[in-house]
Parts: structure tokens; C-alpha cells; sequence
């Protein structure tokens, strides 16, 4: 099916893209969507490896109670991240495809441990692998995971799928003439401090060289279009 740009990418999905669109929870056709999406990125061909976010379940960032502590609030933002795991592991294999839940916290009754030369067989055998539980550490956002794992696994792109078509200079639901950018460097991004990732997942990026592209998943096709490398979204490298 053609040459693709990227031969090993690294898809980064939200929470709330495995979520329904009002409340909290898991919306099964949303997860179904995406388990066929993952299916026709393995048939490009691709090896794939996937971060998922918890968001639709917690936020640790957010959570907002005196009487839990930040750190723990955090490892429950992970835990969520292990259920959204699990949903898309079971979705993606009812589509037939083989994958593999690697998780940062040792939940061994469901999901190995993540071990790095663990993560590139199971995708050199052309499973899926599934990345759970952030970094494993309090304080780190899983868009830093994602960063992390792409550059340990030797991912040569990271595909942030959003819910808008790149990164602008301004909110585009709020303002009618912001500019949406087809290229950008790690270092305008964080001068101009785009918010598509926080910064220390931008500067770890711009460390290791590791390409981000963003695009908006709910247009079909869009993320198989940019693992081959057509113009659908922001690009930022160096």
C-alpha cells in the first residue's frame, strides 16, 4: 500500500477520545472507531504504539480535593489511563488485531510490565502495543509519556490526534481568523507557547529530535494520511 514517511509511529490519544462526548465514561463506538483506525495504520504497513490518557475518567491535574494530595491524585489519573488501556486492547483485538497492554505501574493480573526491549518485540512481531500508566511518576502528563516511550521504543514520529485540524496561533472556536500552522519548529512552539503538548514534552522532543504531527482523528482517514505524510495537520521538528 505505498512507502509511508513513518514506519513506526507513535499514536498519542486522549481520554476523552475513548470517551462519550457528554459526561464520563467509555463511549463503545468511539473506542471501536479507533481500534479500526489502529487496524488501517498496520496495513499501510506500520508498527504501532499507542499512549493512551485517562481523562475521561480523571484528570489528577485537576482534581481539586484538599484532602488528597497531588501525588496520589496523579497515580489515580494513571489507574484511569490502565481501564482506557483495556477497553482498546479488547476493542482492537475484536477487529483482529494482536496487541499488548505495557503498563508504567505493575498491574500484572492485566497488563505487562513495561519493560523497553519488551515494547519493540511485541512490535516487531506486528502486535500493537499499548502504553498505560503515564511515566509511572507523579507530576509528569502522559503527553511527556508519550514523548519518553517514543523516543526509548525508536518511534520516528508522534501523532498527537485532537479534536481540531493542527495548532493555530489562537483558540479557533473562539477567534474566526486564527491561523492554523502547517510547520512549526520545537522552538517556535514554545516561544509562541502553543498548548498541543505542555513544554516539557515539546523540549524532550527538540532534545531528541522526535517529529510531532497533530491532526484532528475525528476527520476518517487522517492519521493513516499522516504516517504517510500528507499535509493534514502541524508538523513541528527541528
Amino acid at each position: 500500500m505505498g512507502n509511508p514517511k513513518y514506519k513506526r509511529p507513535l499514536l498519542k490519544l486522549s481520554g476523552e477520545a475513548l470517551g462519550p462526548t457528554q459526561g464520563m465514561g467509555i463511549d463503545g463506538e468511539r473506542v471501536l472507531s479507533i481500534a479500526s483506525t489502529i487496524k488501517s495504520i498496520l496495513a499501510i504497513p506500520a508498527e504501532l504504539a499507542v499512549v493512551v490518557g485517562g481523562g475521561n475518567f480523571i484528570r489528577g491535574a485537576q482534581l481539586n480535593i484538599p484532602s488528597i494530595q497531588k501525588a496520589s491524585a496523579d497515580y489515580m489519573g494513571m489507574l484511569a489511563t490502565v481501564m482506557n488501556a483495556i477497553a482498546l486492547q479488547d476493542t482492537c483485538e475484536s477487529v483482529g488485531l494482536e496487541t499488548r497492554v505495557l503498563s508504567s505501574l505493575d498491574v500484572p493480573r492485566v497488563a505487562e510490565k513495561w519493560v523497553r526491549r519488551r515494547a519493540i518485540r511485541h512490535m516487531e512481531k506486528g502486535r500493537v502495543v499499548i502504553i498505560a500508566a503515564g511515566t509511572g511518576n507523579p507530576h509528569f502528563t502522559t503527553d511527556t509519556a508519550a514523548a519518553q516511550r517514543a523516543i526509548e521504543i525508536g518511534c520516528d514520529v508522534i501523532i498527537k490526534a485532537t479534536k481540531v485540524d493542527g495548532v493555530y496561533d489562537k483558540d479557533p472556536k473562539t477567534n474566526t481568523d486564527a491561523k492554523r500552522f502547517t510547520r512549526l519548529t520545537y522552538q517556535e512552539a514554545l516561544e509562541k507557547n502553543l498548548r498541543f503538548m505542555d513544554q516539557t514534552a515539546i523540549a524532550l522532543c527538540r532534545e531528541h529530535k522526535m517529529p510531532v504531527f497533530v491532526t484532528d482523528m475525528n476527520v476518517p482517514g487522517n492519521i493513516e494520511r499522516a504516517i504517510k505524510g500528507e499535509d493534514v495537520g502541524t508538523l513541528i521538528e527541528s
